[in-house]
């Protein structure tokens, strides 16, 4: 029996984040046609204080990098304040400023990505349920979702 054993000479560099963009997609574009595209993402942890019992929200914010088709998609669908499920690596690199200082920052290089809630689905629904609610011959409107044709 064969059994699953990790490739990478037994590393691993994989990230599973749920959390809300921060930003629009900002997209970059290269010769030769690729494109890249970035955005923050917020993730919250809620926890109490126990001295004062009050509730505290930490954030964090991660760079995320989409490539080509898949930030193409971002950049369409996504808005600031959406929230998405990624896949990823976490990356480092560095680079040299105008100023001569070297520069660092930590990415996430999304593999894979699910959209959650977007604001053009909610504003969907939401215009689907006014809608409804004026609606008196009790037929229920199919409200359209293009998001849900897409080839990913």
């Amino acid at each position: 029996m064969e059994t699953n054993t990790l490739k990478m000479n037994g590393t691993l560099n994989k990230v599973m984040l749920i959390g809300h963009l921060g930003d629009e997609v900002k997209m970059h574009y290269f010769e030769g046609g690729n494109c890249i595209g970035r955005f923050p993402l917020a993730t919250n942890e809620v926890y109490i204080n126990k001295q004062t019992n009050e509730k505290i929200t930490s954030t964090e914010w991660h760079n995320l990098v989409v490539r080509n088709k898949a930030a193409e998609i971002c950049e369409k669908y996504l808005s600031k304040g959406d929230k998405i499920f990624v896949e990823g690596r976490i990356k480092s690199r560095q680079w040299q400023a105008e100023d001569g200082t070297t520069k660092y920052t930590t990415e996430i290089q999304v593999t894979e990505f699910t959209f959650l809630t977007t604001k053009k689905e909610f504003d969907s629904v939401k215009s689907a349920q006014n809608l409804e609610s004026k609606n008196t011959n009790f037929e229920t409107p199919s409200p359209s979702n293009p998001e849900n044709d897409l080839p990913y």
